[in-house]
């Protein structure tokens, strides 16, 4: 927990089914949920003000893809104290360095990983980031 707030997740994915699930689960886990189908929609939502302590992203989307949106947001100061972390089902090295070049703080591969563990990284990931965060306020 973020002192007596919950944290602050925007999902992105266009499975709306894995949506659901992450969204519940998350939620299970004392999370306020955010969610965005594609990376222009969660784009729009940070152009809006919104600002999560985290964003977890899938790659293959329509609209714009989550590697696209990573550098739009990177390069425009969108959510400069949100930690981002691509969770999609492209694994290959390539997929994971292409998401390094934009300063990405983690990828999980959702093939390999049950929503639980997603959870656990996440909570891992707020904690390697605190800093960042606490260095904003």
């Amino acid at each position: 927990m973020n002192g007596d707030k919950p944290y602050k997740v925007l999902i992105v994915d266009d499975d709306k089914f894995l949506l659901n699930m992450y969204s519940v689960k998350f939620a299970n886990n004392k999370f306020d949920v955010t969610l965005a189908a594609d990376g222009k929609a969660a784009i729009d939502k940070l152009k809006e003000g919104y600002e999560p302590d985290v964003i977890l992203m899938d790659v293959v989307m329509p609209v714009m893809d989550g590697i696209e949106a990573l550098s739009v947001i990177r390069s425009s100061g969108l959510a400069k104290h949100s930690a981002i972390m691509m969770l999609s089902n492209q694994g290959q090295p390539s997929d994971i360095e292409k998401a390094k070049e934009y300063n990405v703080d983690g990828y999980i591969v959702k093939a390999t990983s049950i929503p639980s563990e997603i959870v656990t990284e996440v909570f891992a990931l707020l904690e390697r980031t605190k800093e960042r965060r606490q260095n904003a306020v």
